[in-house]
């Protein structure tokens, strides 16, 4: 689990796109002696494996879900990357419950400044996009953001933020333009909240209209 705080920006090493698995190698400032084989580490919003270590880097696997669901098929040596450790149990959240399982590829369509902040609008299939809501929670390749509108229409989802100076500063996310793509995970309280109507829980039938008024709701 995460929280959608960017711990350090590193970048790509050397990607080795082989089988199913490719083989990604990065560099970071985190002091590896930290970092034990078997650690999950989010990358650009995606959760990931340490498999191998390097005095200032390491390697994970990336299978090919990961690689169908996420911007990593676009990854290239140099790309820079949002980095986050997994969450230590009794620490601080101070962002949101970060999964790291990528729900959706967004795009940037606009970017705006406001101010020192920048107001930047994403679009994403609607499938994934029925989970944001004004004033919610969202993760944009890893960095946890408040949700300000949300737009729905043609099959497609549109929802803007702001990214203020110190996140400007400390993550990937001033650097975007718009057509750049993006990883996108949505709250996960929607998804379970929409299963649980949609299942009845316990109770075994949908939690709808008529079901909430007969418990006086």
């Amino acid at each position: 689990m995460f929280t959608g705080l960017i711990e350090d920006v590193g970048s790509v090493k050397a990607i080795e796109k082989t089988g199913q698995d490719w083989l990604l190698r990065v560099t970071c400032g985190f002091d590896m002696s930290s970092v034990k084989l078997g650690d999950s580490i989010a990358i650009n919003g995606a959760c990931l494996t340490v498999i191998a270590k390097e005095p200032q880097g390491f390697s994970v696997q990336i299978s090919r879900e990961s690689v169908n669901k996420t911007t990593f098929a676009k990854l290239a040596p140099g790309a820079i990357l949002n980095m986050e450790r997994a969450l230590m149990v009794g620490g601080r959240l101070d962002g949101h419950m970060v999964q790291g399982h990528v729900d959706a590829v967004g795009k940037v369509e606009r970017i705006t400044p406001r101010g020192r902040s920048i107001e930047i609008w994403f679009s994403l299939p609607s499938e994934a996009g029925r989970y944001i809501i004004a004033k919610g929670s969202i993760a944009v390749d890893g960095v946890s953001l408040t949700v300000n509108e949300v737009v729905d229409g043609g099959g497609v989802s549109r929802f803007s933020v702001n990214i203020i100076p110190h996140t400007q500063k400390k993550t990937t996310l001033a650097g975007l333009a718009p057509g750049h793509q993006v990883n996108i995970e949505t709250d996960l309280l929607g998804r379970y909240v929409e299963r649980l109507m949609q299942s009845g829980g316990r109770h075994g039938r949908p939690m709808d209209e008529a079901y909430l008024r007969k418990k006086g709701f």
